[in-house]
């Protein structure tokens, strides 16, 4: 049952790369420069009260933020759904 959710869960984040992919690469074409939208930017939309205190409750040491959640933030959206998605497929498949 775990692994089905797991492959379930990694199709979806999957199909919303792939989703975020052809949306960003719309934009390009259409301004004529590479354009991609940042996590950040995309978790904002979604739910600005989440992020803020996800944001608010992480105990990070001095200078991990600069290192490590900033940068992350910045990411491609589709790069981070894809690469989360085939994680959780890797992690829902069978064994042999």
């Amino acid at each position: 049952m775990i692994r089905f959710l797991l492959r379930f869960l990694g199709l979806w984040l999957l199909a919303g790369g792939f989703v975020a992919l052809v949306l960003d690469g719309v934009r390009s074409i259409a301004s004529s420069r590479l354009l991609y939208t940042p996590l950040g930017d995309a978790w904002a939309a979604a739910s600005a009260t989440s992020l803020g205190q996800a944001l608010g409750d992480a105990d990070l040491p001095a200078g991990g933020w600069s290192h490590l959640a900033a940068p992350l933030l910045q990411a491609p959206l589709a790069a981070v759904l894809i690469v989360l998605g085939l994680l959780l497929l890797l992690a829902g498949r069978r064994r042999a």
